[in-house]
């Protein structure tokens, strides 16, 4: 299945593109455009579902990352039984956060610049509307249960940094190393060759808002640090879960960039960009490069115009056209940001869950099997369970 609609009637995939250029039909298109094909992959509830497993959980399901698939796994049926969504979608991105060979959150994580660990973690609860996050937390092992503390334990949003490991210690967390061997050498190998793959920046260029570098110095540019923008490691769990009952909750936790500035944090910690969820909308979560999603304040569009009635893929990819537009406009100071065809040189990926339980995954770029690119996303529905499904890529 690519890019699906994996909605509680299990109807199958729809073809959102031609959905968006027939907005203006759209009722009528949301049926017409679904195919035989279609109906019979929706597996087992096209068949009747097990009566069991309906009845538990008619509309729960859960979406993310393609690293939440073991979590959900395990944890699923917890859902499906009644459990608080926030609890199983924590339970899911902990598994992730204590694995030593996952080198993009938690133990193992790949440090910063000067060979530290630095998590950044948050989780959003839609019945409360409440959120709790910490950034830049050293030698905690599950930052995401740290978030909760903030969401449930405090009147705050965000901790971080040593205030952040001081409130974790006072919670009862250990300190652990969380640098691994592995992570260690990893490190080593970028900090012997790392010359033009570094964050640091020259000051920047007296251009005019409206103009541009001269095509030359984008060239040079481009050759050195286009490509290794696009292998950067990127890091990241997400999951949002949505429970029978229409209680909706999410978490994000992350190791960050790796070889990132000290002290930097992304989107993940930032409630509206790395994640957000809405009890009258839905949810929305991201992975990928976050300084980007920062500026679109993604996840948060992505759940506005769901508020505002688009389908969950059809909120993402309008998202990612956004980024497109944003990218461009910073490509004129920093020509990095484009590929050689003028695409963003990185990628970016959501993972949006619809009230109704309808989900979905877009990103900016097709996966490409040389670079470190999610390739498939995580879904868990009622009629087929936990499983991997094909990313709608805004670009081919």
């Amino acid at each position: 299945m690519s890019a699906a609609d994996f909605g509680p009637g299990g109807a199958g995939r729809v073809d959102r593109r031609a959905f968006v250029g027939g907005a203006l039909a759209a009722g009528a298109a949301l049926g017409a455009c679904r195919t035989a094909a279609a109906e019979q992959a929706a597996g087992p509830l096209a068949a009747g579902v097990p009566a069991g497993r309906a009845a538990r959980g008619a509309r729960a399901v859960l979406v993310g990352s393609d690293n939440a698939l073991a979590g959900m796994r395990l944890h699923y049926e917890a859902l499906l039984s009644g459990a608080d969504p926030l609890d199983v979608a924590i339970e899911v991105v902990k598994l992730v956060e204590a694995d030593p060979k996952d080198d993009s959150v938690g133990l193992g994580g790949l440090p910063n610049e000067d060979g530290v660990v630095q998590l950044d973690a948050a989780c959003m609860y839609g019945p409360r509307h409440k959120s709790g996050a910490v950034g830049a937390l050293e030698n905690i092992l599950h930052p995401s249960e740290v978030a909760r503390l903030v969401l449930e334990r405090t009147d705050h949003c965000l901790l971080v940094g040593q205030d952040a490991y001081r409130f974790a210690r006072a919670h009862g967390h250990a300190h652990v190393e969380l640098l691994t061997e592995a992570s260690r050498r990893k490190w080593m190998q970028w900090k012997e060759s790392h010359s033009t793959q570094d964050d640091r920046l020259p000051p920047p260029p007296k251009v005019p808002w409206q103009g541009a570098l001269q095509r030359s110095e984008r060239d040079a540019r481009v050759a050195a640090r286009s490509a290794a923008l696009r292998a950067r490691p990127w890091g990241t769990i997400h999951c949002s879960a949505l429970a029978a009952d229409g209680r909706i909750a999410c978490t994000t936790t992350t190791s960050g960039l790796a070889w990132k500035i000290p002290g930097r944090m992304g989107d993940s910690p930032i409630v509206g960009a790395g994640l957000y969820c809405d009890q009258e909308a839905g949810s929305a979560g991201a992975t990928g490069r976050g300084e980007a999603c920062v500026l679109a304040n993604g996840s948060f569009a992505i759940v506005e115009l769901m508020r505002q009635g688009a389908h969950p893929l059809d909120a993402a990819l309008e998202v990612l056209r956004r980024v497109t537009r944003q990218t461009e406009r910073q490509a004129r100071y920093q020509p990095e940001l484009l590929d050689e065809r003028g695409k963003p040189a990185f990628n970016l990926s959501f993972y949006v869950l619809g009230l109704d339980g309808t989900a979905a995954g877009a990103c900016l770029l097709a996966p490409r099997s040389d670079v470190k690119d999610r390739p498939k996303y995580a879904v868990a529905t009622p009629q087929d369970g936990p499983r991997l499904a094909e990313f709608e890529p805004l670009h081919a």
